[in-house]
Protein backbone atom coordinates (compact mmCIF):
# COMPACT_ATOMS: atom_id res chain seq x y z
CA UNK A 1 0.00 0.00 0.00
CA UNK A 2 3.12 2.13 0.78
CA UNK A 3 4.06 1.86 -2.40
CA UNK A 4 1.63 3.09 -4.15
CA UNK A 5 1.20 6.02 -1.97
CA UNK A 6 -2.24 4.94 -0.21
CA UNK A 7 -1.02 4.58 3.30
CA UNK A 8 -1.90 7.49 5.54
CA UNK A 9 -1.54 8.23 8.85
CA UNK A 10 -4.10 10.62 11.16
CA UNK A 11 -3.11 14.04 11.15
CA UNK A 12 -3.41 14.77 15.20
CA UNK A 13 -7.13 13.66 15.56
CA UNK A 14 -7.64 14.31 11.97
CA UNK A 15 -10.03 17.11 12.74
CA UNK A 16 -8.54 20.43 13.24
CA UNK A 17 -4.82 21.34 11.82
CA UNK A 18 -2.98 23.42 14.94
CA UNK A 19 -1.27 26.66 13.52
CA UNK A 20 1.51 27.04 12.30
CA UNK A 21 1.55 22.70 11.34
CA UNK A 22 0.62 21.25 7.68
CA UNK A 23 -1.26 18.20 6.97
CA UNK A 24 1.41 16.35 4.61
CA UNK A 25 1.04 14.48 1.79
CA UNK A 26 1.70 11.15 3.77
CA UNK A 27 -1.30 12.23 6.48
CA UNK A 28 -4.36 12.75 6.08
CA UNK A 29 -7.89 14.32 8.25
CA UNK A 30 -10.70 12.32 8.85
CA UNK A 31 -12.59 11.37 6.07
CA UNK A 32 -15.27 13.15 5.80
CA UNK A 33 -13.09 16.27 5.71
CA UNK A 34 -10.86 14.60 3.38
CA UNK A 35 -13.84 14.37 1.26
CA UNK A 36 -14.30 17.85 1.12
CA UNK A 37 -11.06 19.39 0.09
CA UNK A 38 -11.09 16.94 -2.58
CA UNK A 39 -14.12 17.71 -3.64
CA UNK A 40 -12.79 21.70 -3.11
CA UNK A 41 -9.47 20.66 -5.55
CA UNK A 42 -12.54 19.45 -8.13
CA UNK A 43 -13.97 23.23 -8.07
CA UNK A 44 -10.65 24.84 -8.15
CA UNK A 45 -9.32 23.27 -11.55
CA UNK A 46 -12.76 22.59 -12.95
CA UNK A 47 -13.04 26.01 -14.60
CA UNK A 48 -9.68 25.66 -16.42
CA UNK A 49 -9.67 22.22 -17.01
CA UNK A 50 -13.23 22.40 -19.37
CA UNK A 51 -12.00 25.76 -20.56
CA UNK A 52 -9.47 23.64 -23.09
CA UNK A 53 -11.41 21.05 -24.82
CA UNK A 54 -14.31 23.51 -24.91
CA UNK A 55 -12.19 26.27 -26.60
CA UNK A 56 -10.17 23.45 -28.97
CA UNK A 57 -13.80 21.60 -29.75
CA UNK A 58 -12.60 18.38 -28.20
CA UNK A 59 -14.95 16.68 -25.70
CA UNK A 60 -15.24 18.34 -22.32
CA UNK A 61 -16.55 15.06 -20.52
CA UNK A 62 -13.18 12.72 -21.69
CA UNK A 63 -10.98 15.60 -20.98
CA UNK A 64 -12.64 15.35 -17.44
CA UNK A 65 -12.29 11.76 -17.80
CA UNK A 66 -8.36 11.60 -18.74
CA UNK A 67 -7.84 14.29 -16.19
CA UNK A 68 -9.11 12.30 -13.49
CA UNK A 69 -7.30 9.52 -14.26
CA UNK A 70 -4.32 10.90 -15.21
CA UNK A 71 -4.49 12.25 -11.44
CA UNK A 72 -4.69 8.89 -9.97
CA UNK A 73 -1.61 7.46 -12.07
CA UNK A 74 0.10 10.62 -11.04
CA UNK A 75 0.04 9.87 -8.13
CA UNK A 76 0.51 6.01 -8.47
CA UNK A 77 3.63 6.93 -10.26
CA UNK A 78 4.98 9.47 -7.65
CA UNK A 79 4.41 7.02 -4.71
CA UNK A 80 2.18 9.69 -3.17
CA UNK A 81 4.93 12.42 -2.55
CA UNK A 82 3.40 14.96 -4.72
CA UNK A 83 0.13 16.16 -3.74
CA UNK A 84 -1.25 17.55 -7.26
CA UNK A 85 -4.12 17.46 -9.39
CA UNK A 86 -3.00 17.23 -13.67
CA UNK A 87 -5.90 19.60 -15.12
CA UNK A 88 -5.94 20.46 -19.13
CA UNK A 89 -3.23 22.45 -19.89
CA UNK A 90 -3.03 25.56 -21.77
CA UNK A 91 -0.12 24.80 -23.30
CA UNK A 92 -1.62 22.52 -25.42
CA UNK A 93 -4.75 24.98 -27.15
CA UNK A 94 -2.40 26.51 -29.48
CA UNK A 95 -1.01 23.06 -31.39
CA UNK A 96 -4.19 20.94 -30.91
CA UNK A 97 -5.80 24.10 -33.05
CA UNK A 98 -3.54 24.30 -35.56
CA UNK A 99 -3.42 20.62 -36.24
CA UNK A 100 -6.68 20.08 -35.92
CA UNK A 101 -7.17 22.16 -39.48
CA UNK A 102 -4.59 20.34 -40.85
CA UNK A 103 -5.13 16.62 -39.80
CA UNK A 104 -8.15 16.82 -38.01
CA UNK A 105 -9.02 15.87 -34.39
CA UNK A 106 -7.28 12.65 -34.62
CA UNK A 107 -4.06 14.21 -36.34
CA UNK A 108 -4.23 16.36 -33.36
CA UNK A 109 -4.52 13.50 -30.52
CA UNK A 110 -1.38 12.03 -32.04
CA UNK A 111 0.75 15.17 -31.41
CA UNK A 112 -0.66 14.86 -27.75
CA UNK A 113 0.84 11.45 -27.73
CA UNK A 114 4.01 12.36 -29.19
CA UNK A 115 4.00 15.39 -26.78
CA UNK A 116 3.69 12.60 -23.77
CA UNK A 117 5.89 10.23 -24.97
CA UNK A 118 8.64 12.99 -25.19
CA UNK A 119 7.77 14.35 -21.51
CA UNK A 120 7.88 10.98 -20.15
CA UNK A 121 11.58 9.99 -21.74
CA UNK A 122 12.61 13.32 -20.44
CA UNK A 123 11.38 12.39 -17.23
CA UNK A 124 13.31 9.46 -16.67
CA UNK A 125 16.92 10.80 -18.16
CA UNK A 126 15.99 13.41 -15.24
CA UNK A 127 15.44 10.50 -12.45
CA UNK A 128 19.01 9.15 -13.71
CA UNK A 129 20.79 12.11 -14.30
CA UNK A 130 18.82 14.89 -11.92
CA UNK A 131 17.23 18.10 -13.22
CA UNK A 132 20.92 20.22 -13.60
CA UNK A 133 20.99 19.57 -17.29
CA UNK A 134 17.26 20.96 -17.66
CA UNK A 135 18.70 24.22 -15.85
CA UNK A 136 21.44 24.84 -18.05
CA UNK A 137 19.19 23.65 -21.31
CA UNK A 138 16.61 26.33 -20.28
CA UNK A 139 17.67 28.93 -18.18
CA UNK A 140 15.13 31.25 -17.12
CA UNK A 141 15.48 33.57 -19.36
CA UNK A 142 14.55 30.88 -22.05
CA UNK A 143 11.93 29.17 -19.75
CA UNK A 144 9.91 32.46 -19.41
CA UNK A 145 10.37 33.66 -23.03
CA UNK A 146 8.25 30.10 -24.33
CA UNK A 147 5.85 30.65 -21.66
CA UNK A 148 4.90 33.82 -22.66
CA UNK A 149 5.58 33.72 -26.29
CA UNK A 150 2.90 30.73 -26.02
CA UNK A 151 0.37 32.51 -24.26
CA UNK A 152 0.27 35.53 -26.44
CA UNK A 153 0.69 33.73 -29.66
CA UNK A 154 -2.97 33.22 -28.87
CA UNK A 155 -4.19 36.61 -28.41
CA UNK A 156 -6.28 36.25 -31.99
CA UNK A 157 -8.26 33.54 -30.94
CA UNK A 158 -8.95 35.52 -28.12
CA UNK A 159 -10.06 38.41 -29.88
CA UNK A 160 -11.90 36.36 -32.31
CA UNK A 161 -14.11 34.96 -29.93
CA UNK A 162 -14.41 38.50 -28.44
CA UNK A 163 -15.67 39.89 -30.79
CA UNK A 164 -18.27 36.70 -31.85
CA UNK A 165 -20.54 38.90 -28.79
CA UNK A 166 -18.40 42.05 -27.43
CA UNK A 167 -21.22 42.34 -24.70
CA UNK A 168 -21.26 38.55 -23.31
CA UNK A 169 -17.61 38.80 -23.60
CA UNK A 170 -16.77 42.01 -21.68
CA UNK A 171 -18.59 41.53 -18.69
CA UNK A 172 -17.48 37.83 -18.18
CA UNK A 173 -13.77 39.73 -18.39
CA UNK A 174 -14.93 42.66 -15.97
CA UNK A 175 -16.51 40.06 -14.04
CA UNK A 176 -13.79 37.98 -13.77
CA UNK A 177 -11.29 41.27 -12.70
CA UNK A 178 -13.69 42.52 -10.14
CA UNK A 179 -14.00 38.72 -8.62
CA UNK A 180 -10.34 38.47 -7.76
CA UNK A 181 -10.30 41.35 -5.73
CA UNK A 182 -13.26 41.92 -4.52
CA UNK A 183 -13.75 38.52 -2.41
CA UNK A 184 -11.31 36.57 -0.56
CA UNK A 185 -10.00 32.76 -0.27
CA UNK A 186 -11.55 30.07 -2.31
CA UNK A 187 -13.86 32.17 -4.21
CA UNK A 188 -11.21 34.68 -5.12
CA UNK A 189 -9.38 32.26 -6.53
CA UNK A 190 -12.81 30.77 -8.55
CA UNK A 191 -12.79 34.29 -10.35
CA UNK A 192 -12.63 32.92 -13.80
CA UNK A 193 -15.23 30.12 -12.73
CA UNK A 194 -17.31 32.66 -11.26
CA UNK A 195 -16.85 34.86 -14.56
CA UNK A 196 -17.55 32.29 -16.78
CA UNK A 197 -20.78 31.10 -15.00
CA UNK A 198 -22.34 34.86 -15.09
CA UNK A 199 -21.36 35.39 -18.65
CA UNK A 200 -23.88 32.15 -19.27
CA UNK A 201 -26.12 33.53 -17.81
CA UNK A 202 -25.41 36.89 -19.56
CA UNK A 203 -25.53 35.10 -23.03
CA UNK A 204 -28.51 32.86 -21.96
CA UNK A 205 -30.47 36.04 -21.50
CA UNK A 206 -29.39 37.36 -25.19
CA UNK A 207 -30.38 34.14 -26.78
CA UNK A 208 -27.13 33.00 -27.75
CA UNK A 209 -26.90 29.18 -25.78
CA UNK A 210 -28.10 26.61 -27.84
CA UNK A 211 -29.53 23.08 -25.50
CA UNK A 212 -29.91 20.78 -28.44
CA UNK A 213 -27.15 18.17 -28.34
CA UNK A 214 -27.36 18.71 -24.22
CA UNK A 215 -31.18 17.71 -24.60
CA UNK A 216 -30.22 14.61 -26.61
CA UNK A 217 -28.08 13.46 -24.53
CA UNK A 218 -28.61 10.95 -21.48
CA UNK A 219 -27.80 11.13 -18.19
CA UNK A 220 -25.52 8.32 -17.85
CA UNK A 221 -23.00 7.13 -20.30
CA UNK A 222 -19.17 6.27 -21.37
CA UNK A 223 -17.59 9.57 -22.90
CA UNK A 224 -16.84 9.89 -26.36
CA UNK A 225 -13.64 8.30 -26.97
CA UNK A 226 -11.62 8.54 -30.25
CA UNK A 227 -8.05 7.08 -31.33
CA UNK A 228 -5.27 9.24 -32.61
CA UNK A 229 -3.08 9.33 -35.75
CA UNK A 230 0.26 10.16 -36.54
CA UNK A 231 1.52 12.61 -39.25
CA UNK A 232 4.91 14.11 -39.10
CA UNK A 233 3.57 17.12 -39.22
CA UNK A 234 2.53 17.81 -35.90
CA UNK A 235 6.31 17.09 -34.00
CA UNK A 236 6.91 21.04 -35.13
CA UNK A 237 3.31 21.77 -33.25
CA UNK A 238 3.93 20.00 -29.96
CA UNK A 239 7.78 19.19 -29.34
CA UNK A 240 7.80 23.36 -28.01
CA UNK A 241 5.28 22.07 -25.12
CA UNK A 242 6.94 19.80 -24.02
CA UNK A 243 9.64 22.80 -22.64
CA UNK A 244 6.48 24.47 -21.25
CA UNK A 245 5.68 21.41 -19.28
CA UNK A 246 8.74 20.67 -17.96
CA UNK A 247 9.12 23.82 -16.56
CA UNK A 248 5.96 23.85 -14.89
CA UNK A 249 6.15 20.12 -13.09
CA UNK A 250 9.32 21.21 -11.59
CA UNK A 251 7.98 24.60 -10.56
CA UNK A 252 5.51 23.19 -9.05
CA UNK A 253 7.39 20.58 -7.44
CA UNK A 254 9.74 22.93 -5.82
CA UNK A 255 6.10 24.64 -4.94
CA UNK A 256 5.01 22.17 -2.78
CA UNK A 257 8.57 21.09 -1.42
CA UNK A 258 8.76 24.50 -0.12
CA UNK A 259 5.24 25.00 1.42
CA UNK A 260 5.99 20.82 3.07
CA UNK A 261 9.15 21.61 4.32
CA UNK A 262 10.36 18.02 2.30
CA UNK A 263 13.03 17.74 -0.24
CA UNK A 264 11.62 16.67 -3.43
CA UNK A 265 14.28 16.78 -5.84
CA UNK A 266 14.57 12.71 -5.89
CA UNK A 267 11.09 12.57 -7.59
CA UNK A 268 11.00 15.63 -10.16
CA UNK A 269 11.70 13.15 -12.63
CA UNK A 270 8.63 10.91 -11.58
CA UNK A 271 6.01 13.55 -11.44
CA UNK A 272 7.56 14.26 -15.58
CA UNK A 273 7.14 10.69 -16.36
CA UNK A 274 3.71 10.58 -14.52
CA UNK A 275 2.49 13.76 -16.37
CA UNK A 276 4.18 12.15 -19.57
CA UNK A 277 2.26 9.22 -19.23
CA UNK A 278 -1.18 10.78 -18.04
CA UNK A 279 -0.56 13.03 -21.55
CA UNK A 280 -0.19 10.22 -23.78
CA UNK A 281 -3.44 8.42 -22.14
CA UNK A 282 -5.02 10.98 -22.89
CA UNK A 283 -3.76 11.51 -26.60
CA UNK A 284 -4.73 7.54 -26.91
CA UNK A 285 -8.52 8.11 -25.53
CA UNK A 286 -9.44 11.48 -26.95
CA UNK A 287 -8.34 13.79 -24.47
CA UNK A 288 -6.31 16.84 -24.15
CA UNK A 289 -2.92 17.14 -22.50
CA UNK A 290 -2.62 17.68 -18.49
CA UNK A 291 0.14 19.53 -16.65
CA UNK A 292 0.31 19.76 -12.92
CA UNK A 293 -2.18 22.56 -11.72
CA UNK A 294 -1.19 25.94 -9.63
CA UNK A 295 -4.98 26.58 -9.13
CA UNK A 296 -4.37 23.33 -6.35
CA UNK A 297 -1.44 24.51 -5.23
CA UNK A 298 -3.12 27.88 -4.39
CA UNK A 299 -5.87 25.49 -2.31
CA UNK A 300 -3.20 23.80 -0.49
CA UNK A 301 -1.64 26.99 0.23
CA UNK A 302 -4.90 28.20 1.72
CA UNK A 303 -5.81 25.01 3.80
CA UNK A 304 -2.94 24.04 4.43
CA UNK A 305 -3.79 20.14 3.84
CA UNK A 306 -1.39 18.57 1.21
CA UNK A 307 -2.59 14.97 1.95
CA UNK A 308 -2.42 13.12 -1.38
CA UNK A 309 -6.01 11.24 0.28
CA UNK A 310 -7.94 14.33 -0.72
CA UNK A 311 -6.39 14.40 -4.59
CA UNK A 312 -7.35 10.12 -4.25
CA UNK A 313 -11.01 11.73 -3.82
CA UNK A 314 -10.71 14.44 -6.05
CA UNK A 315 -9.49 12.10 -9.00
CA UNK A 316 -12.19 9.75 -8.81
CA UNK A 317 -15.03 12.25 -8.37
CA UNK A 318 -13.76 13.37 -11.52
CA UNK A 319 -14.15 10.55 -13.21
CA UNK A 320 -17.56 9.81 -11.57
CA UNK A 321 -18.70 13.21 -13.38
CA UNK A 322 -17.11 11.87 -16.51
CA UNK A 323 -19.96 9.43 -17.37
CA UNK A 324 -22.92 11.83 -17.53
CA UNK A 325 -22.87 12.46 -21.61
CA UNK A 326 -25.48 15.32 -20.38
CA UNK A 327 -23.25 16.72 -18.38
CA UNK A 328 -20.36 17.02 -20.52
CA UNK A 329 -22.84 18.78 -23.31
CA UNK A 330 -24.07 21.16 -20.89
CA UNK A 331 -20.38 22.65 -20.44
CA UNK A 332 -20.14 22.23 -24.18
CA UNK A 333 -22.67 24.81 -24.49
CA UNK A 334 -21.18 27.46 -23.32
CA UNK A 335 -20.91 30.57 -26.12
CA UNK A 336 -17.82 31.74 -27.82
CA UNK A 337 -18.31 35.34 -26.41
CA UNK A 338 -17.79 33.84 -22.70
CA UNK A 339 -14.84 31.59 -24.30
CA UNK A 340 -13.65 35.47 -25.51
CA UNK A 341 -13.89 37.05 -22.19
CA UNK A 342 -12.57 34.33 -19.98
CA UNK A 343 -9.87 33.78 -22.63
CA UNK A 344 -8.66 37.15 -22.81
CA UNK A 345 -7.44 36.67 -18.79
CA UNK A 346 -6.43 33.23 -19.70
CA UNK A 347 -4.12 33.70 -22.45
CA UNK A 348 -2.38 36.94 -21.58
CA UNK A 349 -1.78 35.28 -17.68
CA UNK A 350 0.32 32.83 -19.56
CA UNK A 351 2.06 35.40 -21.00
CA UNK A 352 2.75 37.22 -17.72
CA UNK A 353 3.92 33.86 -16.31
CA UNK A 354 6.37 34.23 -18.40
CA UNK A 355 7.58 37.61 -17.08
CA UNK A 356 6.96 36.54 -13.71
CA UNK A 357 9.86 33.85 -14.45
CA UNK A 358 12.05 36.57 -15.30
CA UNK A 359 11.10 38.61 -12.41
CA UNK A 360 11.91 36.35 -9.84
CA UNK A 361 14.91 34.93 -11.47
CA UNK A 362 16.23 38.70 -11.50
CA UNK A 363 16.95 38.14 -15.28
CA UNK A 364 19.16 41.11 -16.32
CA UNK A 365 18.09 42.73 -19.45
CA UNK A 366 21.42 44.83 -19.58
CA UNK A 367 22.85 41.76 -20.50
CA UNK A 368 22.25 41.51 -24.59
CA UNK A 369 22.31 37.62 -24.74
CA UNK A 370 19.03 37.86 -22.45
CA UNK A 371 17.40 41.31 -24.25
CA UNK A 372 18.27 39.19 -27.93
CA UNK A 373 16.73 35.78 -26.90
CA UNK A 374 13.49 37.66 -25.21
CA UNK A 375 13.29 39.96 -27.90
CA UNK A 376 13.39 37.66 -30.81
CA UNK A 377 11.20 34.73 -29.74
CA UNK A 378 8.16 36.66 -28.68
CA UNK A 379 8.13 38.85 -31.74
CA UNK A 380 8.30 35.49 -33.70
CA UNK A 381 5.67 33.80 -31.40
CA UNK A 382 3.48 36.62 -31.44
CA UNK A 383 3.46 37.17 -34.85
CA UNK A 384 2.98 33.63 -35.43
CA UNK A 385 6.08 32.81 -38.04
CA UNK A 386 5.68 30.17 -40.33
CA UNK A 387 8.10 27.89 -42.28
CA UNK A 388 6.80 24.49 -44.51
CA UNK A 389 9.21 22.37 -45.12
CA UNK A 390 7.60 19.52 -47.15
CA UNK A 391 4.85 17.55 -44.81
CA UNK A 392 6.29 19.81 -41.60
CA UNK A 393 4.94 22.92 -40.72
CA UNK A 394 6.41 25.10 -38.41
CA UNK A 395 4.40 27.90 -36.32
CA UNK A 396 5.12 30.47 -34.71
CA UNK A 397 5.37 28.47 -31.00
CA UNK A 398 8.16 26.39 -32.28
CA UNK A 399 10.17 28.52 -34.01
CA UNK A 400 10.16 31.01 -31.28
CA UNK A 401 10.92 28.55 -28.97
CA UNK A 402 13.86 27.03 -30.95
CA UNK A 403 14.96 30.70 -31.98
CA UNK A 404 15.20 31.27 -27.73
CA UNK A 405 17.08 28.63 -28.03
CA UNK A 406 19.24 28.73 -30.50
CA UNK A 407 19.93 32.25 -29.99
CA UNK A 408 20.96 31.94 -26.18
CA UNK A 409 23.17 29.04 -26.45
CA UNK A 410 24.47 30.53 -29.86
CA UNK A 411 25.31 34.25 -28.41
CA UNK A 412 26.39 32.33 -25.20
CA UNK A 413 29.31 30.18 -26.94
CA UNK A 414 30.33 33.48 -29.13
CA UNK A 415 30.74 35.69 -25.88
CA UNK A 416 32.65 33.34 -24.23
CA UNK A 417 35.13 32.36 -26.70
CA UNK A 418 35.29 36.54 -27.41
CA UNK A 419 35.04 37.77 -24.06
CA UNK A 420 32.67 40.20 -24.92
CA UNK A 421 29.87 39.95 -22.63
CA UNK A 422 30.90 41.68 -19.27
CA UNK A 423 26.91 41.97 -17.79
CA UNK A 424 26.09 39.03 -15.68
CA UNK A 425 23.03 37.15 -16.71
CA UNK A 426 21.07 37.89 -13.34
CA UNK A 427 20.98 41.31 -11.37
CA UNK A 428 22.84 40.51 -8.27
CA UNK A 429 21.30 42.69 -5.86
CA UNK A 430 22.62 45.82 -8.22
CA UNK A 431 20.58 49.21 -7.23
CA UNK A 432 18.88 50.73 -10.15
CA UNK A 433 20.89 53.97 -11.84
CA UNK A 434 18.13 56.17 -10.18
CA UNK A 435 18.64 54.54 -6.56
CA UNK A 436 22.34 55.04 -6.60
CA UNK A 437 22.32 58.53 -7.74
CA UNK A 438 19.87 59.04 -4.87
CA UNK A 439 22.04 57.23 -2.15
CA UNK A 440 24.71 58.79 -3.49
CA UNK A 441 23.00 62.79 -3.23
CA UNK A 442 21.72 61.28 0.40
CA UNK A 443 25.36 60.95 1.28
CA UNK A 444 26.67 64.09 0.07
CA UNK A 445 24.01 65.98 2.04
CA UNK A 446 24.19 64.06 5.36
CA UNK A 447 26.41 65.93 7.80
CA UNK A 448 30.33 64.65 8.05
CA UNK A 449 31.98 62.89 11.49
CA UNK A 450 34.09 64.87 13.15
Amino acid sequence: MSMLGIKWKLHGTGKNIKPGQVVAPDERLAWPLTVGVGMQHVVAMFGATFLVPIITGMPPATTLFFSGIGTLLFLVITKGRVPSYLGSSFAFIAPITASQAQFGVPGALGGVVLAGTTLALVGAVVQKFGAGWINRLMPPIVTGAIVALIGLNLAPAAKQNFDAAPITALVTLVTIILVSVLFRGILGRLSILVGVVVGYIVAMLRGEVKYDKMDAAAWVGLPHFQTPEFHIGVLGLFVPVVLVLVAENIGHVKSVAAMTGQNLDGVSGRALMADGAATMLAGFGGGSGTTTYAENIGVMAATKVYSTAAYWVAGMFAVLLSFSPKFGELIATVPAGVLGGAATMLYGMIGILGVKIWVQNKVNFSNPINLTTAAVALIIGIADYTWTIGDLKFTGIALGSAAALAIYHGMKAIANARGTVAEPETEQGVLPPAAKAAMKAAAKRAPKKR
